[in-house]
């Protein structure tokens, strides 16, 4: 399936019902009266997260989505049905933005909001029967429903999010830890959309992680494909920061590290004036350097201690390929996605 996770639509809620003026006339009813019944009630936008979503393709077909209006109101008290409204189901995580970029409804954990609710109906003539006003000749119009152009932006949801450069064996890793298929080749940019993976851990718990693509040295600039899928990490609690210390792409582990958390803090910096925004840079990471099926063991005790010299992190050490020091990558993700839930 195509992963979209911006569209822009128009939505209307619908208009309220005229009321009716009607007068009762029946063989020996002379004095029937007034019987014109109310308008039905417009149609309201309303929005419904789904669990099972995790693109808006479904909503790109269409660019205006209208609710019902109201029907009119009719002789013998009969009252307009209700427009039926325009219900669209989203995937969590959606935010629905004004044109000025402001946010309307943040659909994380909310099942349904009401965006725009529908005109009224107006009063049939029978409404507005007095002991002054035997026979009122006028009735309401339905009120005008609303309409708004919006921009949907779709979030990911996860509990951990991968970063590192492409080529670093993030989709090796999520198809490892979990059951997801993502496309996995030795070339960049093999991932153009981000792949959740629901990993199963111990006492039946489980935790999703994103595995986010395209992230690579300018990406807060727009170079490679980091600045589209970097949003979509916001809402993760921790990172994976993957490294590739094999040295066969030609870079240096530690630089890469280096240029990743440049990168988030740009990002902070580009971003940290929108609303509910809350930094990458300083969001807690577990650091993996992968393949490390391709160094020696002395290769593998220099790199463990520069790198840790260097930058002040000890990393974890692990290959996604042969599967070495997965169980214990698996058991550290569990425990810090559990301890912080119960913080």
């Amino acid at each position: 399936m195509k992963f979209i996770d911006e569209v822009t639509i128009t939505v209307s809620s619908g208009h309220g019902g005229p009321g009716a003026v009607s007068f009762r006339r029946e063989s020996m009813m002379p004095r029937g009266g007034p019987d014109g019944g109310d308008g039905g009630k417009g149609g309201d936008v309303i929005f419904k997260s789904s669990k099972h979503l995790n693109s808006l393709i479904d909503i790109r077909h269409n660019k205006k989505y209208p609710a019902q209006n109201g029907q009119p109101g009719a002789g013998a008290n009969c009252f307009g049905a209700n427009g039926q409204d325009m219900v669209l189901t989203v995937p969590e995580g959606t935010l629905v933005r004004n044109m000025d970029g402001e946010v309307l409804i943040d659909l994380t954990g909310i099942e349904e909001h009401v965006l725009l609710k529908g005109g009224r109906g107006g009063k049939g003539n029978a409404f507005f029967k007095t002991s002054t006003n035997q026979a009122p000749e006028h009735a309401q119009p339905g009120e005008d429903g609303e309409r708004m152009e919006i921009k949907l932006e779709l979030k990911l949801i996860a509990d951990v999010g991968i970063i590192g450069f492409p080529n670093a064996g993030k989709s090796t890793l999520i198809s490892r830890i979990s059951a997801a298929k993502p496309k996995i080749a030795d070339y960049p940019f093999t991932t153009l959309t981000p792949n959740l993976g629901v990993v199963k851990a111990a006492d039946f718990k489980s935790f999703v992680v994103a595995d986010i693509p395209g992230l690579v040295k300018g990406a807060h600039q727009g170079v490679g494909l980091g600045i589209q899928f970097l949003k979509h990490i916001e809402r993760t609690r921790f990172f994976i920061h993957l490294v590739d210390a094999s040295g066969l792409s030609g870079r240096d582990p530690i630089q890469d590290y280096e240029d990743i958390n440049y990168e988030l803090t740009k990002y902070d910096e580009n971003n940290a004036e929108k609303e509910g925004f809350f930094s990458l840079a300083d969001r807690p990471q577990i650091v993996v350097l992968n393949k490390i099926d391709t160094l020696s063991i002395d290769q593998l005790e220099k790199l463990k201690s520069t790198f840790k010299k260097k930058t002040g992190v000890e990393p974890l050490m692990i290959s996604a390929v042969t599967g070495k020091n997965i169980k214990e990558l698996i058991i550290e993700l569990t425990r810090k996605v559990f301890q912080e839930e119960e913080l």
